[in-house]
């Protein structure tokens, strides 16, 4: 749940650029966050070096692969509804078509997918992409092929990913893999290993290549950012064992932060997730000192009870949280702040509520990503603690900690009225083709009418409107970020 999932993305199937000699056809559809899609992006660059043109024709194609979430329980009942589609258009219209399951729910259905349900070929975990070439010849030869070894080293850093159904303005930048922090509610780390990151020269030439290609924002990923370290390679838990000159060259998040700033002044820069009990006053100051860092931080809490907080071992107090917000508030005023909550947690009572509410009325958040507790399978919590709150009184709290989250978002859209902005257009506004969409530093969309400016512009906006998740406003001109 500490992941950013954008339900408009949910089921994509991608497409690349077709090449000439390739003749076998790849329709890959991705579930889940954000990290999904980058690997589907790598995949697909993997797979187009086997042979493999994208197809978004399901009846056409040669392969058919999904890469899943085990986040939340509606993503994996998606998945198996989808492989059931796939299976009937196999049946009915193409008996050689080849299924695989790809990413964080492969690694934990592999047995039931291939060996109960045969409801698959193939199943490949988030580690072992690289592998594909090796699985799919064995598919070829008429045997079931699985892969999910998770790895210590493999981050991708020597794969450029092809860009897939891109708006060639911003993209996604995995860099690092894995977690190490064991939240119980969470499937993460079982899923997708053990913590390592990347080496940050092989992420400045992925941003550099990007630059080139006319990418204009970049979003740096991982499931924890904040405790990104590269020290010549290896787990981020095993640094402690480093030579003291790995210890004295390594690189932390804000170094990074501040080589991309600087690789490329006039691209900006984001970052997801942040973990709380990870992120350090460096990076807070990394990002005051850069224009180009965007001011927006996702800084998930899950609750603002310190006996819930402890049941899901988060390594934060709500204390020390508080005292985050006010380090980025003094830092960084115009900073925009986003949360994930999770409502009725096992043994979560009325006064543990209250203070998630509370917690949320000092930090009047921009925005959210809200959820009512769903147990999952693997997880800590499913292990040890029992889903004891009923169902009425999460389905509660979670539309109480809702229409906090409204209040204080109109609240926050309208602080900023009557402001000249700098706005990345992105696309055309879905509303209106009169009108282009983008978003400013806070990562709030903003619309506004198109004039003679064009996608990849950054143009300065005065805001006069707002809605409680849109801006609304008037093209001043363009910015000097061009």
């Amino acid at each position: 749940m500490e992941k950013i999932i954008d339900e408009n993305k949910q089921g994509e199937s991608l497409v690349l650029e077709q090449k000439n000699s390739n003749k076998r056809k790849l329709f890959i559809e991705s579930y889940g966050c954000q990290m999904n899609f980058s690997d589907s992006e790598i995949v697909a660059s993997i797979l187009n070096e086997q042979g493999y043109n994208t197809t978004q024709n399901l009846e056409e194609a040669d392969l058919v692969l999904v890469n899943t979430c085990s986040i939340r329980d509606k993503a994996e009942q998606t998945v198996r509804k989808r492989l059931e589609k796939y299976n009937a258009v196999k049946k009915e219209s193409n008996p050689n078509m080849k299924v695989g399951v790809l990413g964080c729910m492969a690694e934990r259905l592999k047995s039931k997918f291939l060996e109960e349900e045969k409801i698959v070929d193939l199943v490949v975990g988030p580690d072992a992409y690289k592998d594909l070439p090796n699985l799919l010849a064995e598919v070829d030869e008429g045997r079931d092929a699985i892969n999910v070894i998770l790895s210590k080293e493999e981050t991708y850093g020597d794969i450029a990913p092809v860009r897939l159904n891109s708006n060639g303005v911003t993209a996604f930048v995995s860099i690092t893999r894995g977690c190490d922090n064991m939240c119980t509610f969470c499937v993460v780390p079982f899923t997708r290993g053990r913590e390592r990151s990347r080496d940050p020269q092989s992420i400045l030439e992925e941003i550099n290549d990007l630059w080139n290609k006319g990418f204009k924002e970049v979003t740096l990923l991982g499931q924890n950012v904040d405790s990104y370290l590269w020290y010549g390679g290896g787990l981020k838990k095993d640094f402690d064992k480093a030579s003291d000159l790995q210890k004295a060259t390594a690189t932390n998040f804000s170094k990074l932060l501040e080589l991309c700033a600087e690789a490329q002044p006039k691209m900006r820069f984001r970052f997801s997730t942040s973990n709380p009990q990870d992120m350090t006053l460096d990076v807070i100051e990394t990002m005051a000192k850069y224009r180009n860092i965007c001011k927006y931080i996702h800084l998930p809490v899950q609750s603002g009870s310190n006996r819930i907080l402890k049941a899901m071992n988060r390594l934060h107090t709500r204390e020390e949280y508080f005292e985050l917000i006010d380090n980025i508030k003094r830092i960084i005023p115009d900073c925009a702040i986003s949360q994930d909550m999770i409502a009725g947690f096992p043994t979560e009572t009325e006064e543990d509520h209250q203070d998630t509410l509370s917690l949320m009325e000092y930090v009047k958040y921009d925005f959210g990503f809200m959820f009512a507790y769903s147990e999952r399978p693997g997880t800590l919590a499913e292990r040890k603690l029992e889903d004891d709150i009923p169902l009425d009184t999460k389905k509660r709290r979670l539309n109480e900690i809702i229409a906090l989250q409204q209040k204080h978002a109109l609240k926050r859209t309208q602080e900023h009225v009557g402001k000249v902005e700098e706005i990345l257009i992105e696309k055309a506004s879905k509303r209106s083709d009169q009108h282009w969409a983008g978003r400013n530093s806070q990562n709030t969309m903003v619309i506004f009418p198109k004039g003679d400016y064009k996608v990849g512009d950054f143009v300065n906006v005065k805001i006069t409107d707002c809605t409680s998740a849109t801006l609304i406003g008037e093209a001043v001109g363009l910015s000097d970020n061009n």
